[in-house]
């Protein structure tokens, strides 16, 4: 008992911090470019790795971490140091399944499927590792915990668990979806950097450089033609709908009671609005700085909105 208590302080501990930290970083970050992607530094520097085994990595620590948390249970009297039941007729089994659905195709098929990502920056990595072992613990350590147990015990007879699930899964296939054009884009510029490369083998030089800003141009179809970043709009909808399944609303009476009562589902739905808004809006106006036939009727990241 004494060490799920201990682990029960940790937990609100983290909780808390975890939900402070991303609005006061969302203002610097309109300021400040995360160092990688289009904003990835061109000079060579021994901080910068691999774009698609650093994303690997980094992104991997989060279901590691996950798995190792829930089925350890560390907020359960009755389960500490033991999984709750892995079935999937358990609510909270179903939801870390798919969780891991979500992390098995960003950490492992999107990268493995990619034919060029630019270099990341060590900072970038180390940010995310960070990031990804905070929310992957918090969000094992809640649905292996006795208030998800006891908040989905009949979730399979409420319509919002439902709802939320099915936007789950209509913003995971989304995302897939959008980013297969993304994918597309860079197939077909690697193609013709290599076909580049052949006729011009006299200029090396000047073909690297070519074929490093190759594989960006403008992406069209779906949901491209309302918003530059639909694949940012497609997470937010399946996180949304994933805290939507998981945990109940957190109080909004006061800030302290919003602290309180706000779930690891839901700081992970806001952490991704906060951080990820500023590089969708910064990302639009690069667009149009980059390609003047960019489509003006182009929203960042809301359709007809924002």
């Amino acid at each position: 008992m004494m060490r799920s208590v201990q682990a029960q302080e940790c937990y609100d501990v983290a909780r808390t911090w975890f939900a402070i930290i991303p609005p006061l970083l969302c203002p610097v970050s309109f300021l400040i470019d995360a160092p990688f992607g289009r904003f990835a530094p061109t000079e060579r520097s021994i901080l910068l790795f691999d774009g698609i085994k650093s994303w690997m990595v980094m992104e991997l620590v989060s279901p590691i971490t996950f798995v190792y948390t829930y089925l350890h249970s560390p907020l359960s009297p009755i389960y500490y140091g033991s999984a709750p039941p892995l079935s999937l007729s358990h609510p909270p089994t179903l939801l870390s399944t798919l969780y891991l659905f979500h992390y098995l195709n960003r950490a492992v098929v999107s990268p493995l499927r990619t034919p060029s990502r630019s270099k990341s920056h060590i900072i970038v990595s180390l940010s995310a590792v960070f990031f990804n072992i905070v929310n992957g613990s918090l969000m094992g350590a809640y649905l292996s915990s006795p208030a998800a147990q006891s908040f989905l015990g009949d979730a399979f007879t409420r319509p919002l668990f439902w709802l939320g699930v099915g936007m789950w899964v209509a913003g995971f296939a989304g995302n897939i979806l959008h980013d297969e054009v993304l994918l597309n884009i860079r197939r077909s510029a690697k193609a013709k950097g290599k076909a580049r490369a052949a006729a011009d083998s006299d200029d090396n030089n000047n073909g690297k450089n070519k074929n490093k800003q190759e594989h960006y141009a403008i992406p069209h179809g779906y949901l491209y033609s309302y918003i530059s970043y639909p694949n940012y709009f497609c997470e937010w909808l399946e996180w949304l709908g994933f805290a939507l399944a998981a945990a109940p609303l957190p109080s909004f009476a006061s800030a302290g009671q919003f602290l309180s009562t706000i779930s690891p589902p839901y700081i992970f739905f806001l952490s991704e609005v906060l951080l990820m808004l500023p590089r969708a809006y910064k990302g639009h106006r690069w667009y149009h700085s980059r390609f003047p036939d960019y489509p003006p009727e182009r929203k960042a990241i809301i359709p007809f909105l924002l």
